[in-house]
């Protein structure tokens, strides 16, 4: 599907954080979290801001795409990353031959694996224990 103007779907990923994303080249930029501005939805925090605008910095394709973006479960950190790893994984199958190396290069299309440890009878946490008490 390289260089349409068709939308581009994507999924990204991240704990139990899942992002939809539709990607329309030829936009002014905008991209929309839940039907909100990015911005607005992510508190104006910088740090899960530009983490969102990350693919499309190194690429070099800032306010060439609209997103519209549809997240769900998680926390709003943990949402914020899977957003960026769906818009990269979108920027990568749009231009498969240019933007994919890019974004290989800074781990940004692998999902990352990590997830809660689940708990365990007899613990308070996964590894938490009681206190030991010898007498």
């Amino acid at each position: 599907m390289a260089k349409s103007s068709k939308v581009i779907i994507a999924r990204g990923a991240r704990k139990t954080s899942v992002a939809r994303v539709f990607l329309k080249p030829g936009g002014k930029g905008e991209i929309s979290v839940n039907g909100k501005d990015f911005r607005e939805y992510f508190g104006n925090v910088f740090e899960f801001v530009e983490k969102v605008l990350e693919p499309f910095k190194v690429t070099n394709t800032l306010g060439k795409f609209d997103a519209y973006v549809t997240v769900k479960g998680g926390g709003i950190s943990s949402q914020a990353q899977a957003v960026r790893h769906g818009i990269a994984l979108a920027l990568s199958q749009y231009d498969p031959q240019t933007l994919r190396p890019i974004l290989r290069k800074l781990d940004l299309v692998r999902r990352d694996p990590r997830m809660v440890e689940s708990k365990k009878y007899g613990k308070v946490k996964a590894r938490k224990s009681k206190q030991y008490s010898k007498r």
